[in-house]
Order: structure tokens, then C-alpha cells, then sequence
């Protein structure tokens, strides 16, 4: 239970982060969106680092279910439990969204108006899909102990190197479509992205299934 509910708080939080750091960039930044996305992308960095270094030995710190996937591919997870990790992110991603903006006086429940859609758009986030992965999995096998601070600098990266602006997350995505705010995609963008963050994760799992069929 306490790795679900590591889970659950870790995505929420996350969520919080990213939505909270987005509006109140927008509201600083006298309408200078560069200045804005400097503020989100550096505290969403910061935020993953802590929150993937204190998590991490609990649950993971997947916060992604597309990470908790390649995790079942390696043997980490039972299929069990990938599918309740996924149940903790998307609900918890949802959560944080509510939280937020209950922090910042606003209605609780939002459709995002903002269009995030095009071929551009969608080859981003098949790269930030794939790029996030193969940090976690390259890491995680020879520089275990600095992962928190390469996935954090990635995400930090990823903000300015990406047209989508790095989601690489299907969680993440959909609680995003449920906030009008910096930050928000609208609900019908939503699918474009998750199948995009899909095709990484399948061409991730092809490349580990080769490698395990090599090595047998």
C-alpha cells in the first residue's frame, strides 16, 4: 500500500507543481511567455528531483505510465501491479489539478481551450517519450544514484527543446486537459499525444524484447 500511495501523492504533487508554477509564471511575467516557461520549466525540474529522490525507494517514482510499463517489461512490476500504479498516476495526476486550483481560487472543475495538435506536435512527443525513457533506463543501469537529478534536468531540457513543451507523460496529458490555465491541452488533443507517448513506449519494449531474446 505505501508504494500505491507513493504513487498517488508523487503524481499529484507533481501535477501541482507544474500547474501552479504555470499560472503564477503567466501571472509575473507581464505577458512575457518565454519568462513564464523559464519559472514552470525550472520549478517542475526542481520539483521532480525531490520528489524522485524522497519517492524513489518507496515506489519508483515512476509518476508515468509509460515508465510503470517499461518497468513490467524489465520484470519490476507484476502486471497486478502495473495496472493499480496506473490507476494511483492518472487519478492522482487528476487530483492535483483539483488542488491547485483550489490553491489559487478558481473553479475546481476546467475544460482546457488551449489547441496543441499537428504532425510537429506529435513527432515532440514520440521523441520526449523516447528521450525520458531511455534516460530513465540507460541510468538506471549505470549511473543509478544520479537518476533523480538526469530525469529532472531532462524534463528542464525538454521544455525548450520540444514543440509540445515535454509532456512524455499519458497521466499527465489527460489531467493537463482539465485546466484552463498555462499549462492546459485541450480535450481533443489529448488522444494525439497519448498515442504518440504509446508508440514510444511500444518501440521501447521492442528493443528490450530483442535484447532479452539475444541474451537467451
Amino acid at each position: 500500500m505505501k508504494s500505491y500511495f507513493s504513487e498517488f501523492v508523487g503524481t499529484a504533487l507533481l501535477l501541482a507543481i507544474v500547474v501552479g508554477s504555470g499560472m503564477l509564471g503567466e501571472s509575473l511575467s507581464a505577458g512575457n511567455a518565454a519568462v513564464a516557461l523559464l519559472g514552470n520549466s525550472i520549478a517542475t525540474g526542481a520539483g521532480l528531483y525531490v520528489l524522485i529522490t524522497l519517492l524513489g525507494p518507496i515506489s519508483g517514482a515512476h509518476f508515468n505510465p509509460v515508465v510503470s510499463l517499461m518497468f513490467w517489461k524489465l520484470g519490476h512490476l507484476d502486471a497486478k501491479k502495473m495496472i493499480i500504479y496506473w490507476a494511483c498516476q492518472f487519478i492522482g495526476a487528476i487530483a492535483g489539478i483539483w488542488l491547485t486550483h483550489l490553491m489559487f481560487s478558481l473553479p475546481i472543475l476546467q475544460e482546457s481551450t488551449k489547441v496543441r495538435t499537428g504532425s510537429g506536435i506529435w513527432v515532440s512527443e514520440f521523441i520526449s517519450a523516447l528521450v525520458l525513457l531511455s534516460v530513465i533506463r540507460i541510468g538506471d543501469q549505470v549511473a543509478k544514484d544520479r537518476v533523480p537529478m538526469l530525469v529532472a534536468l531532462t524534463v528542464t531540457a525538454g521544455h525548450w527543446f520540444t514543440s509540445s513543451t515535454f509532456f512524455a507523460n499519458p497521466a499527465v496529458t489527460l489531467a493537463r486537459s482539465l485546466t484552463n490555465t498555462f499549462v492546459g491541452i485541450a480535450p481533443n488533443d489529448v488522444l494525439g499525444f497519448v498515442v504518440a507517448e504509446t508508440l514510444a513506449a511500444a518501440l521501447v519494449m521492442v528493443v528490450l524484447f530483442c535484447r532479452f531474446k539475444r541474451q537467451s
